[in-house]
């Protein structure tokens, strides 16, 4: 009875320990092979327990497990492969303990003819669910994609974009957007075109009129001389355009096609010079470059500042040249979900750096620290030191400012995870004091060392602060102050009680005297 209870119990849930007594019992696998020089096929059973595998004589064990198991036939194995039916109690008791080994008989010539293969059934949902939390954790874990790059570029694929027409309806900044090597490809193809376009039409005037069927009339008036087929027409177009005037080939007064087609080719040449050199211009002038001698600390790192938690990365500027009203920016992005039941994936939360106080604005002659105080209205203010590691955000940071040089506005870019920020450690200094100068160390630039800081939350530390009525930077030394302050109390009332129990003692002596 109590055997049936477990089969019935097994078949709905396979994790099921099995008990002591069925773990030792054998198992069977079933293997069909066939021996050619007999023609006949025999059934070889295996027995095998606890990863050992042994062959005993056919003909007692077949009895033997024939009383308990009917061997099915050659087409019961192929229709019950064929229909994929869920094993019973009995069999996925078997494919619970299957042998990986199979042993080979006295003949070495004996080939295994197909198998009988077991199924290892699905596991139901509530097995699944009973799974160790931690393995599936592991296995879905997923490295965080950054949304901003360490090096400043945006890590964002714009695809499925219909409407292309708006990028030639702006031409200009989609060529000033293009790489180097498409922008000069297009370059030369522009103005290679042109000349092609113009010299085409020179040569189809002097066509025209006949000037190719007297090039050595004297007495024919050209519509420009010394044209005397399409390379000359070329080079004649990029003289007009490019306003060379070598003086071989000029327009003659009898051509009025001409003339027309040489103001046209010289304003289209003007536009044509304007609109590329202006690219070329804005291309090379870009102070995209200049963002590359900008640099931000490798880390972010959290610890106390004046009694109070705070978030904390470092920037520099590499040049001598300065950045002129440089101002830094930061942003949280997390996804979210509303009290709605809205997703706002990578959604945008401001980081306070220090906008009310003026703290934004920095004048970056030497490495600064930016500092982000958690307080209440910070995205930080329940996150822990066990929590941080938890969490999927990125802070994404922007330096913003004029190039001292040129004028142009110049900005740079870089991000935090998780795994960049370090909990309750602090940067390294950089500037020291030489003679006559202050002098910045960049090697230590990136470079950190661990404080004391507590593990806790922004929350939590203003909660135990305010049941102490302490203050965040408490401290043994704080609290041997408060105790020195009130011994020197104490001493100062002191000195009256001891001058009263000395005037009644001296009142007693007297009484006692007299």
């Amino acid at each position: 009875m109590a055997e049936d209870c477990w089969e019935s119990a097994i078949q709905t849930n396979p994790l099921l320990p099995l008990p002591t007594p069925w773990k030792q019992e054998p198992r069977v696998t079933l293997h069909r092979q066939r021996a050619p020089h007999l023609g006949q096929s025999q059934t070889t059973l295996q027995l095998c327990r606890q990863g050992r595998s042994t062959l005993a004589d056919p003909e007692p064990k077949s009895a033997h497990v024939k009383s308990q198991l009917e061997i099915p036939s050659q087409a019961e194995l192929s229709s019950e492969s064929s229909d994929m039916r869920p094993p019973g109690p009995q069999t996925s008791h078997l494919a619970r303990g299957a042998c990986t080994n199979v042993l080979e008989g006295d003949s070495m010539d004996q080939d295994v003819e197909s198998p009988v293969a077991i199924h290892q059934p699905k596991l139901p949902k509530q097995a699944r669910d009973d799974l160790p939390r931690h393995i599936s954790r592991d296995r879905t874990k997923r490295k965080i994609q950054r949304y901003v790059r360490k090096d400043g570029k945006c890590n964002v694929h714009h695809g499925n974009v219909r409407e292309t027409y708006r990028y030639l309806t702006d031409i200009f900044t989609t060529l000033v957007d293009l790489k180097w090597r498409f922008n000069l490809l297009i370059f030369v193809m522009v103005y290679t075109v042109t000349w092609l376009f113009f010299g085409m039409i020179w040569w189809l005037i002097a066509y025209i009129r006949g000037d190719m069927d007297h090039i050595e009339d004297p007495s024919w008036t050209p519509c420009v001389t010394n044209l005397n087929g399409f390379v000359s027409a070329f080079l004649f177009s990029i003289e007009t355009e490019t306003t060379i005037g070598y003086g071989y080939r000029v327009i003659t007064d009898k051509c009025p096609e001409g003339i027309i087609l040489l103001l046209i080719q010289s304003v289209l040449g003007s536009i044509v010079n304007a609109f590329m050199v202006g690219c070329m211009f804005v291309k090379i002038s870009q102070p995209k470059k200049r963002a590359e001698t900008l640099v931000f600390s490798t880390h972010a790192v959290i610890s106390m500042r004046d009694g109070k938690l705070c978030l904390m990365f470092r920037v520099g500027d590499l040049r001598n040249s300065h950045i002129v009203e440089a101002s830094i920016r930061a942003k949280l992005i997390k996804s979210k979900q509303t009290s709605e039941g809205e997703f706002i994936p990578l959604n945008q939360t401001d980081i306070n750096v220090g906008y009310y106080t003026g703290d934004d604005r920095l004048f970056l002659v030497s490495p600064l620290i930016i500092s982000h105080e958690i307080n209440q209205q910070s995205p930080f203010w329940e996150i822990s030191k066990a929590q941080l590691p938890k969490e999927e955000l990125e802070i994404v940071v922007i330096l913003e400012g004029m190039v001292e040089a040129t004028g142009m506005t110049c900005q740079a870019r870089s991000s935090y995870i998780t795994s960049e920020i370090l909990w309750g450690y602090r940067f390294t200094p950089v500037l020291t004091l030489e003679d006559g100068f202050y002098e910045v160390d960049y090697n230590s630039f990136h470079e950190t060392y661990e404080t004391s800081t507590p593990s806790l939350s922004a929350k939590e530390l203003a909660e135990l602060a305010s049941r102490a009525e302490l203050p965040l930077s408490w401290s043994v030394s704080s609290k041997l102050n408060q105790h020195a302050e009130l011994e020197t109390e104490e001493e100062e009332k002191n000195p009256e009680e001891q001058t009263e129990r000395n005037g009644d003692v001296a009142n007693l002596e007297n009484e006692s005297k007299v």
